[in-house]
């Protein structure tokens, strides 16, 4: 037993821990991140179709990213931020401050998203630089939808029973806390050196409701409701094969 060099059994047990932690996960394959983010609510009350910045809400976001190979990766999102319209800010057309409605949701959003980096920079040799992409996924978004309709001017909708009667209808409509999303999306990102990138990215998410702000048959039921959002974010990329620091034995 004397003769055992310990030396050499401690560097075996190190060896085989370190294999074993990367048969379960190859960490230079990975990335993660956090973001800020705008959120942009889409809707039947505001009067532009793309939305309006007049009710931005912030928002926050993590992801981990998996590279499959230079130009494709596939990424997790988790994001959470806060959507909300409001017709009393718009003077124009006037009957947007007689109808009054407004709405306020919290927002927490998971997504998986297919990842095309179009330059084929994923991976520690061809990081560098910028290098724009692509994205589009599935995804879930839990809310909690606040509506609020009291300071209509009931009188101003009095001639005409659309409205009236379609309010009457919206509010027996129960609120789902819940909604699947489509995010489609497009971003650039630039390699600050080998393991951090900042990245900025538009993401729009197309929804099949048209109760995100609560209210439809009062409103546009033709149309549905949706979101948008702009972020800026940094981007870790562990790239490095000796991330546990495996130690390397020498015969």
């Amino acid at each position: 037993m004397n003769s055992i060099h310990w030396g050499s059994i401690t560097s075996v047990f190190l060896l085989i821990g370190c294999q074993v932690s990367f048969a379960q996960i190859d960490l230079s394959k990975y990335e993660i991140g956090i973001s800020g983010s705008a959120f942009v609510y889409q809707g039947d009350l505001t009067p532009s179709l793309s939305g309006s910045l007049r009710t931005v809400r912030p928002g926050a976001g993590i992801l981990v990213n998996r590279f499959l190979n230079h130009s494709f990766s596939v990424r997790a999102n988790f994001s959470y931020g806060m959507l909300k319209g409001d017709d009393a800010l718009y003077a124009s057309p006037v009957w947007r401050r007689e109808r009054n409605f407004n709405f306020s949701t919290p927002l927490f959003e998971t997504s998986v998203l297919a990842v095309w980096n179009v330059l084929g920079k994923n991976g520690s040799a061809n990081n560098h630089g910028f290098a724009p992409y692509l994205f589009a996924g599935v995804g879930y978004s839990f809310l909690n939808i606040k509506r609020d309709w009291s300071r209509m001017n009931i009188s101003y909708f009095a001639g005409e029973t659309g409205t009236l009667n379609g309010l009457a209808r919206d509010t027996t409509k129960h609120l789902s806390n819940s909604i699947p999303v489509l995010p489609i999306g497009v971003g650039v990102r630039y390699a600050v050196n080998e393991h951090f990138s900042i990245f900025t990215e538009w993401s729009y998410r197309i929804t099949f409701t048209d109760y995100l702000d609560g209210f439809s048959y009062a409103a546009n039921p033709s149309k549905k409701d949706y979101y948008h959002s702009l972020s800026l974010g940094i981007v870790y990329t562990f790239h490095q094969k000796n991330y546990m620091d495996c130690p390397v034995i020498k015969r």
